[in-house]
């Protein structure tokens, strides 16, 4: 049984613990207005710009003249799996999520005879994919010193991706990520980029709206395949911004609550074994009288 002094010692160690998590859930509180509206203000142009090359791609078809990034090599041997996860833990289970649907497809990918590649952009996701396929890494975007993600960083890594499609190092490219649905919701998602799959236009859409094109539409999908990349990272990182800090909420007010019942059943039981003290001090106290 432990004694009063560990008693209150555990007690004083939960309170200081409950005070860090409280700290970090405010200041995820904080970080999540900004990246959820960040997220939110690029949804409308990421969706409309989807559509528009949508519609090119659409009227494109498979022609000889499509761009390799629309048309693909021909072979979906090799497969790149660009698995973005936070730089930091202490988020519930949003790393590991994201990680468990890459090393889902990976395995079916393997199953299926092809060839995998891996590259990471966060360092908890290559912690824990590399225990299973650390053969498979080809490289690593660390993002640990960026305050504020941007553009230019989505672009650094669409261009890392493009130069390796360019060199023949994959066939199909796909980007794991958290899509942000509310605070205690975030969905992991698969999406690919390269060669770039994109909905088909509605019927009625591409009916009312008719486009003239001035070049051509495969120029202009060659000029706007690989800005498309990058604006798909871009979203992604977003969305990742935004996922990671709503599961870093909900995980450290767990905490906190976790703490707070804590420290109630160790206040309790503390009382408990000071009054049981106490208690056996009277006795020896009262016999000890009597003996006399």
């Amino acid at each position: 049984m432990p004694s009063l002094k560990d008693l209150k010692n555990r007690i004083e160690s939960v309170k200081s613990t409950r005070k860090i998590t409280n700290a970090m859930q405010m200041v995820a509180a904080a970080k999540l207005r900004r990246a959820q509206d960040a997220a939110e203000q690029s949804r409308p142009y990421a969706e409309r710009f989807a559509a528009v090359m949508g519609q090119l791609a659409a009227s494109v078809g498979d022609t000889a003249n499509a761009p390799k990034l629309l048309a693909g090599t021909g072979s979906g041997q090799t497969h790149l799996l660009v698995v973005m996860t936070a730089e930091r833990g202490l988020c519930g289970a949003f790393n590991a999520n994201i990680a468990k649907l890459a090393r889902r497809h990976a395995e079916k990918l393997a199953a299926d005879g092809k060839t995998v590649k891996i590259l990471t952009v966060g360092k908890k996701g290559r912690d824990v994919l590399r225990r299973e396929w650390a053969d498979q890494f080809i490289d690593h975007v660390d993002l640990s010193e960026v305050k504020r993600v941007g553009y230019g960083d989505a672009q650094a890594i669409a261009r890392n991706v493009l130069e390796r499609f360019d060199a023949g190092e994959f066939d199909v490219a796909t980007i794991y990520y958290a899509r942000f649905i509310n605070v205690v919701s975030q969905e992991p998602t698969a999406e690919q980029v390269i060669p770039a799959d994109f909905d088909a236009p509605e019927e009625d859409a591409a009916a009312s709206t008719l486009y003239d094109y001035e070049p051509g539409e495969e120029e202009l999908l060659a000029d706007l395949l690989p800005k498309g990349v990058a604006t798909q990272i871009f979203a992604a990182l977003l969305e990742n911004g935004a996922s990671e800090q709503g599961a870093r909420m909900t995980a450290m007010d767990n905490a906190t609550r976790n703490a707070g019942e804590m420290i109630d059943k160790l206040t309790i039981q503390y009382n408990r074994t000071r009054q049981a003290v106490i208690t056996n001090e009277l006795i020896e106290i009262i016999s000890g009288a009597e003996a006399l």
